[in-house]
């Protein structure tokens, strides 16, 4: 059995305490939260905290702690609980800069802890089916791609707590609402060399950008397209991934990336083609990926091997967004590695 704790019980913690319910190998032992009218309904579930360092204290069986905090904590947080040897489950994104994700990755490895970065769209059905055409290598030679994010956040949405919206706590659409497409798009397309790109904040009344706009030159040498906004009127349009190569297209789609819209693959028979479009269309959501994301942690401690969405995964996304508000700041090209406009 394997024990989890979780700090901060907002929202996104109510997805996280489910996972670990259905998890097979999962207990959940305890729960933080510095409000403690959060913490009433979990009474006589598991042990209650208001501070992270006296929960690691005291509840000494503690193996995974699920930080679920605003972002702009992550850093801090993470440092306390690796520094007391927990293996660390991180809401994305890993943090709001490179600097702080390469730090929680460097104070994860001085610890000996296990670090996984929260990315569950990579288990979706549709998602699933596209890495396994990918990883038989049936698109051949890449020629570009585009990510879209079209949503809907309203000034309510921004209201609800005075940390959404802001530079230090929780970022922009890029960040926030568009990581995890961005995320996919780095785990097929590979590492991004420059960004060229413009952002605005044009609808709500917040520090962060509401859309974004950017082309990417990937180190392969296939080129990128990128869009991400929360001004769509009036709810979710679109979350959508294509990817097109010499002998196969496909484009994933739906309010959550969640269908298949059009797959052509040269060696893929119509039969093939449609028995997947059909079997992704039956059950397009399949198993919670936090719920994945919880068993590839119960996996990773029981067989000491790294998460899928490891530490270094969490922070390639961060890479991309940082590159592009630079880029978009300066009104320059800016290459990720180097992070500098030319």
């Amino acid at each position: 059995m394997v024990n989890f704790a979780i700090v901060g019980m907002g929202h996104i913690a109510k997805k996280h305490i489910e996972a670990i319910q259905h998890a097979d190998g999962a207990k959940l032992v305890a729960v933080c939260d510095t409000n403690e009218q959060r913490l009433e309904e979990y009474e006589g579930i598991c042990s209650l905290y208001t501070d992270l360092g006296k929960m690691l204290d005291e509840q000494t069986d503690i193996d995974v702690v699920n930080i679920c905090v605003p972002s702009g904590l992550h850093m801090r947080l993470a440092k306390i609980v690796a520094e007391k040897g927990k293996h660390i489950i991180l809401e994305k994104p890993m943090a709001l800069t490179v600097s702080d994700s390469e730090e929680i990755n460097k104070i994860a490895a001085e610890n000996g802890v296990k670090l996984s970065v929260v990315h569950p769209n990579r288990f979706r059905p549709a998602i699933r089916v596209l890495r396994d055409l990918m990883d038989r290598n049936l698109f051949g030679k890449l020629s570009h791609a585009n990510a879209t994010v079209r949503w809907n956040r309203n000034q309510a949405y921004y209201d609800q707590a005075d940390w959404r919206g802001t530079k230090e706590f929780d970022g922009g659409v890029l960040m926030n609402q568009a990581i995890h497409n961005l995320d996919l798009l780095l785990w097929f397309m590979g590492p991004v060399k420059s960004v060229q790109a413009m952002a605005s904040t044009r609808f709500r009344d917040i520090e962060t950008e509401d859309v974004a706009v950017g082309v990417v030159e990937f180190e392969s040498g296939a080129l990128g397209v990128i869009e991400a906004a929360t001004t769509i009127y009036p709810e979710n349009l679109e979350e959508s991934l294509a990817i097109f190569g010499e002998t196969g297209t496909v484009k994933i789609s739906g309010r959550n990336a969640n269908f298949i819209e059009t797959l052509n693959v040269l060696d893929i028979s119509e039969e093939e083609k449609n028995k997947l479009i059909e079997e992704v269309k039956a059950d397009p959501f399949g198993k919670p990926g936090h719920q994945w994301i919880i068993e590839d942690m119960i996996q990773a401690v029981q067989t000491n091997t790294e998460p899928i969405v490891s530490g270094q995964e969490g922070l390639a996304p961060v890479k991309l967004i940082e590159a592009f508000l630079e880029s978009a700041e300066t009104g320059k090209k800016v290459f990720i590695k180097q992070l500098s406009a030319v």
